[in-house]
Formats: structure tokens, sequence, C-alpha cells
């Protein structure tokens, strides 16, 4: 299935609902994302109904728990950044500030003039520390911090630097996450074209690996890194402008698009 958060015309406050083709049906008042992730309620679907081109879209989980991403995971990508292969997962931790919607907008700190994307695939963990959906994610960077500064919190964890969504697709709809086709548009030009079979460390291995020192909870997510094709490695390099919109699509999970401000 597939969860989503959202907010109505007619109603107050955001709901939670799974989405069937095109459109999204409510869960019961009360019933939020993260309780079906935890296992402390069902995704029984009220008679409550919209078209989701009628609702707008929020983070999926609003309040996720701890953000995880890796960096240098596709093996193009580190060939097209002249990095190293690394022998273990590089992970880091954005910040919950850098949550938004799937639709964004991505804001641009003052302090950022190299602002990049990168299309990620997401794991969503569930109970028990076991893998409970995917999702998409955009692991906004500003790369001139990135550069400076040897700790990422600021290039990475920005605020509004984590647009993902557009919905939790359950991982019994994703039987095959190690090979499916992600692709990345800004202003309709395709920057980013690969599939996760790319993946240096695939989602298990993940999954495992930063559960050897941190527990993982119901929410959290793992952005797991971003294939070839990202701004700064092009000839030449092309960063992200106000006005500018990207799209991430991943094969099965939909697609997120958001505005640059």
């Amino acid at each position: 299935m597939k969860l989503a958060t959202f907010l109505t015309p007619d109603r107050d406050g955001a709901l939670a609902g799974v989405v069937d083709g095109d459109r999204v049906h409510a869960l019961p008042r009360g019933v939020a994302v993260l309780d079906v992730l935890a296992g402390r309620a069902t995704a029984e679907a009220t008679a409550d109904s919209w078209a989701l081109s009628e609702v707008r879209l929020l983070a999926p989980v609003p309040e996720p728990g701890t953000i995880y991403a890796i960096g240098l995971n596709y093996a193009r990508h580190v060939e097209e950044t002249g990095g190293q292969r690394p022998e273990t997962p590089i992970v880091f931790v954005k910040v919950r500030g850098s949550v938004a919607p799937p639709g964004g907008p991505i804001r641009c700190p003052e302090a950022v003039r190299r602002l990049d994307y990168e299309g990620e695939l997401t794991i969503v963990m569930g109970a028990g520390g076991q893998i409970a959906g995917y999702c998409i994610a955009d692991d906004v960077t500003g790369r001139d911090l990135q550069g400076r500064e040897p700790q990422w919190t600021r290039a990475k964890g920005a605020d509004t630097f984590c647009p993902f969504g557009p919905w939790i697709t359950t991982a019994d709809e994703v039987p095959e996450p190690g090979d499916l086709r992600l692709r990345t548009w800004v202003n309709g030009e395709l920057r980013q074209d690969s599939r996760t079979s790319d993946l240096i460390f695939d989602c298990p291995t993940l999954v495992d690996f930063i559960a050897q020192t941190c527990t993982l909870t119901p929410g959290d997510l793992i952005l797991t890194g971003t294939p070839s094709g990202v701004g700064m490695a092009l000839d030449p390099p092309q960063f992200l402008q106000s006005g500018d919109s990207v799209r991430i699509a991943i094969e099965g999970l939909g697609h997120i698009e958001h505005a640059v401000e």
C-alpha cells in the first residue's frame, strides 16, 4: 500500500491516508502514518476520499525520527567525483529542520552559493528494526559548504534540504529495491538516469550497518545515496538557481517535484 499525509480543501488539519490510483482514502481521525509504521494502528481506510489533484501532499511522516544519509554509495557517482570507493558506508545525519513536503519549496540560504540536487531512494523504518517501506528524497546540498567544512551538518541539514515522499510505498510492494530506475530532471532536462543496482551497499546492508550502533525506530529515514549526474560533476558545473524546478522519479514509487526559492 501507499501511505500519505495530506491536507484537503474542506478539512482542518492534516490527515493520513492510503493512495489508490489517483485517489487518497483517509484513515480514521487521530491515526497517523507513523502509527501504522509502528504497528500501533492498521491502515483501514474510511469512506472519505479525494482526488490526488485536490489535496496537498505533506511529508509522509511530518516529524520523522532520525534522518540518516549515505555518502558516495553509487559506483558511477564515486567515479564522477574522483573519490575513492568506500570500504564501509559513509553515514551522516540530516537534522529535522531539513524536512520539507515532496512539493517543496526548497530555500537556498544566503550562506550557500552552490546549491545541488541529489535524487535518492529512501528507506523508511518500521517496528522491530525492520524496513517498512520506501520513498523518494532529495538530499539537497550546499556544495560550497560541503567543500570547506569537514562536518556536513550545515551543507546538508539546512532548512528544507530534505523534501521527501510523495508517499511511503510499503516493502511488500517493492520486491526488488536493488534494481529500480531513478531519474532526476532540472527544468525538464534529464540529469540523473541510473538504477539502484549501481549501489555499492544495498538497503539491508545499510540497515544492518547503522543498527550496529544506533537503534532504528519507526519513522527513521535512511537516504541511500545518489547516482551520477549531480550538478557539481557536470562540465561545466550547473548549480540550482531560484526559480528552478527539480523532479525526481523512482520506478514504482512515484515522483516528487519541488521549486527552488
